[in-house]
C-alpha cells in the first residue's frame, strides 16, 4: 500500500490537489481506507485489503457527492464482510452488474403494459397516456428498484396542484398496480406504493337523465361541435346500453344488421364472455347511417386515421358540449357550445339511463343484466346455466325501443314485457 498518510478530514480531503499522475492517500490507522486523485481532480474512496491470501482493492463512490462519514460506513461494513469470510469487493462487484441489469421505470411501464394491460385491460390505452405523461418523464430513467414512496407521493401531489384530484386518484391505481405486477414478476421485492391513500374523495355516481333531458341530448346531437361518427356512437350507447368502449371499437364484422345482432367478443367484453347484443330498429338506422360514413372502415366508428375512435374522445365529445365542465379542468378554454342543457352527464350515466327506464317499463331485472352483461354470481349460474337469453334481450332491448322513440316524439309507447315461460 503506497501512499502518503494522513488524518482524514472534509479540509484535509479538499486540500488534496491533482497531480500529474495518479496518486493515493490513506487515513492514519485507517485500516486500509484511503482516497484515489486522479490528474483531473476527481477523488474517489477505496479500500486495500487482503482476502485468501491476495492484495484486493475496492472503490466505494466519488468526493464530495459521497460524503467521508458515508465512506466510513460503507468501510466498516466491508470489514464486518471480510470478518465473515466474505470478499466485499466481489459482493460489490456482482450487486452493480445486477444494477446495471434491473429495468428502468420506463422499462417497466413497457413491460407492464405489453405482460398485463393489454392482456387484460380494455383501456389499457388510457394506462399508457397516463404512465407517459405523469410518471415516465419524473422517473423514467430510474431504476425502478430505486423508487422511493415519497417519489410517488410527488408526482400525484403534482397531479392534484395542477387542479385534477380525479385524475391523480387514478393514476395511483394505475402505479399501483404496475408496481404489484413488478413484484409478482420479481423484478422488485417490495412495492414503494404501500400505505399511500388516494387523494381524493370520489362519490360514487348515480346519475340518471330524466325523460326531457333524454331528449335535450338526443337533439342536442344535431348542433353539437363533434364529428358525425362520435354523434351516432352516442346514440348507440344510449339505445342498446353497451359499454362506451365495447361501441367506439365495435367493427363490421362483429355486426350482422340482417339478422339483426351484434356479436360482441371475448376479448372486448368486460367480462371475456362472448356478448350477444340484439339490434332494434333504431339501432339498426343508427349502424346504417354508420355504414354511410366509414365507408371500407373495418370500424364501425373510425377516426380521422382509420383507427376506431377511443372511449375518452366519447366522455371529452360530452364535456366539450355540456353546460358545465367538470371542477377539475378549470383552465381548459370555454366550451364550444352549451348544445347539452342539463347538468352535467357521463357516457356510462347514458348506459344507467337506459337500464334504469327499462326496469321502469316493466322489464325483468334479470333480463336488463343480460342486456348489460352483467356476471351473475354462484356457481350454478357460471357453471351449468348456459341459456343464452337471446328472447328475453331482444324483448327488452325493443321495450327500450318503443320508450325512448315515445319520448323523443311525445306519442304513448305501448310496452309488452316478455315472461319467459
Amino acid at each position: 500500500m503506497l501512499g502518503s498518510s494522513m488524518k482524514f478530514t472534509d479540509k484535509s480531503i479538499k486540500a488534496l490537489k491533482p497531480k500529474s499522475d495518479r496518486y493515493e492517500a490513506w487515513e492514519d490507522n485507517g485500516k486500509g481506507f484511503g482516497i484515489r486523485v486522479s490528474p483531473t481532480g476527481m477523488k474517489s474512496w477505496i479500500f486495500f485489503y487482503r482476502f485468501e491470501g491476495l492484495n484486493r482493492r475496492m472503490t466505494f463512490g466519488r468526493y464530495p457527492a459521497m460524503t467521508l462519514a458515508e465512506a466510513h460506513t460503507l468501510h466498516a461494513k466491508a470489514r464486518e464482510q471480510l470478518i465473515k469470510g466474505i470478499d466485499p469487493g466481489e459482493l460489490l462487484t456482482r450487486a452493480n452488474i445486477e444494477h446495471r441489469g434491473s429495468p428502468t421505470v420506463a422499462q417497466l411501464v413497457n413491460e407492464y403494459i405489453e405482460k398485463w394491460a393489454k392482456r387484460r385491460k380494455r383501456t389499457w390505452q388510457e394506462d399508457i397516456r397516463m404512465l407517459s405523461k405523469d410518471v415516465i418523464p419524473h422517473l423514467g430513467r430510474r431504476k425502478a428498484k430505486d423508487v422511493k414512496r415519497r417519489d410517488i407521493i410527488l408526482i400525484i401531489d403534482e397531479i392534484v396542484e395542477r387542479g385534477s384530484p380525479i385524475t391523480a386518484n387514478r393514476t395511483l391505481r394505475i402505479i399501483k398496480k404496475m408496481f404489484s405486477f413488478a413484484v409478482k414478476r420479481g423484478v422488485l421485492d417490495a412495492s414503494p406504493c404501500v400505505e399511500i391513500d388516494p387523494p381524493a374523495k370520489e362519490n360514487k355516481r348515480e346519475r340518471v337523465l330524466t325523460e326531457d333531458e333524454v331528449k335535450i341530448f338526443w337533439l342536442g346531437l344535431e348542433k353539437a361541435k363533434m364529428s358525425d361518427g362520435t354523434k351516432l356512437a352516442l346514440r348507440l350507447l344510449l339505445v342498446t346500453a353497451q359499454r362506451k368502449g365495447e361501441v367506439a371499437q365495435a367493427e363490421w364484422s362483429e355486426i350482422d344488421l340482417k339478422s339483426g345482432w351484434w356479436t360482441i367478443p371475448k376479448e372486448k367484453a368486460k367480462n371475456e364472455r362472448i356478448h350477444r347484443v340484439p339490434l332494434s330498429q333504431m339501432a339498426i338506422d343508427i349502424l346504417k347511417q354508420a355504414k354511410e360514413l366509414s365507408r371500407d372502415s373495418r370500424w364501425v366508428f373510425p377516426s380521422v386515421k382509420n383507427q376506431a375512435i377511443t372511449p375518452r374522445s366519447i366522455s371529452r365529445a360530452i364535456r366539450n358540449n355540456s353546460k358545465k365542465r367538470p371542477p377539475e379542468h378549470p383552465k381548459h378554454k370555454p366550451p364550444y357550445g352549451e348544445f347539452f342543457k342539463t347538468e352535467r352527464f357521463s357516457p356510462h350515466d347514458l348506459r344507467r339511463t337506459a337500464t334504469s327506464m327499462m326496469t321502469g317499463s316493466g322489464v325483468d331485472e334479470l333480463h336488463v343484466s343480460k342486456v348489460l352483461n352483467h356476471t351473475i354470481s354462484g356457481v350454478t349460474s357460471r357453471h351449468y346455466n348456459h341459456y343464452t337469453y337471446d328472447k328475453e334481450k331482444q324483448q327488452a332491448l325493443e321495450t327500450w325501443d318503443r320508450k325512448l322513440n315515445s319520448i323523443l316524439t311525445g306519442k304513448k309507447a305501448k310496452v309488452v314485457n316478455l315472461k319467459r315461460k
